[in-house]
């Protein structure tokens, strides 16, 4: 019967734990940002269906090209920093359970011997205790407990969203690092290709000044240009060596022997081009960048803590509870007669704490509002970055196509320089500058191509990626992790 009277009385005190709640209701703030992009005629009139196909197009699928699709799916295996931040989200799930704990009483068992005077004869004894005990259990009236436990489910949230962010960078600086490493291989390539060209110049200068036709100044400018040539290989392969380590480090291994192959065969113009996508409308950054999901869970968690400090204005009422045998004999420990129970409430009211709930009230409140405008940042980025992108796609195929026919014009220049000097009808400066002039926008023509397939990348980040919808995203939202 004792037994029962105390889970009774527990049981009815879990009861009143569905008090009120302090915690501020939340709206969203309002987005910082125009309606459109800025220069995107077409992300005005964006549709929603196209916006659901540009969120659920996964990476595999918005990065067509095989040996990328490799090294992206390697670098998601074996990335240090991709691994570090799903651990944070394991801590951060075990930092809600242990929040959540608290709602719950706790149930401990308790042994206890201790040998004294007794109070009525003088005479020495022993006393056995053994049974379970319920430690301070605090009633949530005025949800404390639970405002703590919504801010650890929201931080938790927060760290689901940060992981995401990272993967979606990590995958597009694996593209953007192979192809930089790609671009390196043919600027390399043209470098060397430039050298022995001019090494060949040269030699045939040093003929013609060895036979009086050139002068010395025609010999020295050859040999200067042979030793720029050899400069900028230099640097070339400095560079290239110094991308190759960049993106060793991403995978978090070497590269593999296919990606060394692909690099002596594939070039920037051969290279799977990647899949288009709409931009959409700047409201659906909200809900498709992870690093403003973020931002807005870590709002939702400083708003549930200024509850949590609005709570510690009240009262709060914890109970403690003991059902166990006691005997001064260990021996009759458990008998019949031994069992018994106590239970008991203290309530805590407080009346001067020196301003500490209001500063702590007061904190919670400056931790909103530093939140809010750390939201509203994220979603300036957002549209910032995304606004880049748009104007870059919109120009780098126009720039792309005005490179490529000033090179070609450039290069046919070069070739009737060279014919006029061979027959004596042009100076040597003319092909020497000729010589600078093509090869200039020979590498510009590499970088700029390499642009347009960055640009590319950084407009799928910048729209979140191939995250899929909040109603997917999270399953479990509406359900706290289990442990």
């Amino acid at each position: 019967m004792t037994n029962h009277f105390l889970l009774t009385t527990l049981a009815a005190a879990s009861t009143l734990l569905a008090g009120c709640s302090l915690i501020p209701a939340y709206e969203r703030p309002a987005a910082p940002v125009a309606p459109h992009y800025a220069g995107a005629a077409d992300a005005a009139a964006a549709k929603p269906s196209e916006t659901a196909t540009a969120v659920a197009l996964q990476w595999s699928r918005y990065f067509t090209d095989a040996q990328l699709q490799e090294l992206i799916g390697i670098a998601l295996a074996n990335n240090r920093d991709l691994r570090v931040a799903a651990l944070n989200l394991d801590k951060a799930q075990a930092q809600f359970q242990i929040q959540r704990s608290a709602l719950a009483p706790q149930l401990a068992a308790q042994g206890n011997a201790t040998r004294g005077n007794n109070q009525s004869t003088g005479e020495l004894g022993n006393t056995f205790i053994a049974g379970i005990t319920v430690p301070a259990w605090e009633l949530d009236f005025f949800g404390r407990i639970r405002s703590l436990k919504s801010a650890a489910l929201a931080q938790y949230f927060a760290t689901d969203e940060a992981r995401q962010a990272y993967e979606l960078a990590l995958v597009a600086s694996v593209a953007q690092g192979w192809l930089t490493l790609l671009a390196d291989e043919e600027l390399l390539e043209l470098s060397s290709r430039t050298l022995a060209t001019r090494q060949e110049s040269m030699r045939l200068t040093q003929l013609r000044f060895d036979t009086g036709i050139s002068s010395e100044l025609d010999l020295r400018q050859a040999q200067s240009l042979v030793e720029a040539a050899r400069v900028t290989t230099a640097q070339q392969k400095r560079q290239r060596a110094e991308h190759e380590n960049a993106l060793v480090l991403l995978l978090g291994q070497e590269l593999p022997a296919s990606a060394r192959t692909a690099l002596q065969t594939t070039r920037l113009a051969t290279i799977a081009p990647m899949a288009d996508i709409p931009a959409g409308l700047p409201s659906d950054l909200l809900t498709h960048r992870p690093d403003i999901r973020q931002a807005e869970q870590q709002l939702l968690s400083a708003n549930a803590n200024i509850g949590a400090a609005r709570a510690a204005f009240f009262p709060s009422i914890s109970l403690t509870g003991q059902y166990g045998s006691v005997s001064p004999e260990l021996s009759d420990l458990f008998k019949s007669g031994t069992w018994g129970f106590n239970a008991g409430a203290s309530i805590n009211l407080p009346i001067f704490t020196a301003g500490r709930n209001l500063a702590n009230l007061r904190v919670a409140k400056a931790d909103r509002e530093i939140a809010v405008a750390q939201y509203e940042k994220a979603i300036q980025v957002g549209f910032k970055e995304v606004s880049d992108a748009l104007a870059g796609r919109s120009t780098l195929g126009e720039q792309a196509q005005a490179q490529a026919a000033q090179t070609a014009a450039e290069r046919r220049r070069f070739e009737l320089a060279d014919l006029r000097y061979r027959n004596g009808v042009a100076s040597y400066l003319d092909l020497l500058d000729a010589q600078r002039s093509l090869f200039a926008l020979e590498q510009a023509d590499v970088q700029t191509r390499l642009l347009q397939q960055i640009n590319q990348i950084q407009l799928y980040k910048a729209l979140g990626g191939g995250w899929n919808t909040p109603s997917t995203a999270h399953p479990n939202r509406n359900h706290p992790p289990q442990g």
